[in-house]
């Protein structure tokens, strides 16, 4: 009975795994297949007009906006989740709520994100549709994924590390900064890889803060649109479908590319901390 019943959980993982990756295959088939071939140097001039519909300056805001928004997002995060596991006691009520709330952000919908942003940023403080209320409205998103993340890596660092750090002099900050945090490295890498991907790949929320204006932003007050914005326009409006397909297959590779290239370097940050160490 026992043989049965793991042949069958046996099969049905392997099933899952297949679905999993047909999807996957068929999802990125049909981009590159309706995309590639409606991929011209227009597309790719400083300039958008109605006629060329260039993703350039969309590209640019992307790569503006996400840096943006890991600049005001990854220290807070790395930061809090420093507070938490190394200095907050354990088993505080606080703490605690702490890490429900973050949980809880976790899981609202970018729209709400989006909303919040427009009546915050946008209206209240008067910023207007920015690149800067869009970098905000994003960083809010994802600073309770870049905090459990690394949270989650600081727990996973052993403790023999501290206690062989406090038995050589070494103070807590010193410990924290010089063994812990290197050491948990890969894992927050791996948390900040996710938040890049949620970063480059939102629409809601930014349309209602950063908004749809095609131009390169000159200064964080001005409109900025992204990618996945820029594709949703041309496929809004019905008149550019091939060129909405295009500009996918670009999006698809600027994640792939991010992630590929965030990846080499948690390699290099985990390698020279094992050998360090």
């Amino acid at each position: 009975m026992k043989k049965t019943s793991e042949k069958i959980l046996g099969i049905l993982t392997y099933a899952a795994g297949f679905i999993t990756l047909a999807l996957l295959a068929f999802i990125l088939l049909f981009i590159l297949v309706k995309g590639i071939p409606y991929i011209k140097p227009s597309l790719f001039a400083l300039q958008s007009t109605s006629e060329n519909v260039s993703l350039m300056p969309a590209l640019i805001s992307t790569i503006m906006m996400t840096f943006a928004a890991l600049l005001l997002a990854v220290p807070i995060g790395i930061g809090a989740a420093i507070y938490l596991v190394e200095y907050a006691k354990r088993g505080n009520k606080v703490v605690a709520l702490i890490r429900l709330t973050a949980e809880t952000l976790s899981g609202i919908p970018s729209i709400i994100y989006g909303l919040f942003g427009m009546l915050f940023f946008v209206t209240y403080l008067r910023w207007g549709y920015s690149l800067l209320a869009g970098a905000f409205t994003l960083a809010i998103m994802i600073l309770p994924l870049i905090m459990r993340a690394s949270e989650e890596a600081l727990k996973a660092v052993p403790d023999i590390y501290r206690e062989g750090s406090f038995g050589l002099g070494a103070g807590k900050l010193r410990t924290v900064f010089k063994i812990v945090l290197p050491a948990a490295m890969p894992g927050i890498w791996a948390g900040i890889i996710l938040a890049v991907g949620r970063i480059v790949g939102e629409t809601a929320a930014l349309i209602y803060t950063a908004g749809t204006v095609a131009k390169i932003p000159v200064n964080p007050m001005q409109s900025a649109e992204t990618l996945s914005v820029h594709i949703y326009s041309l496929y809004r409006e019905g008149l550019h479908m091939n060129e909405s397909y295009a500009t996918a297959v670009v999006l698809l590779l600027v994640i792939m590319g991010i992630n590929a290239a965030a990846a080499k370097i948690a390699k290099k940050v985990g390698g020279g901390i094992n050998n360090d160490i």
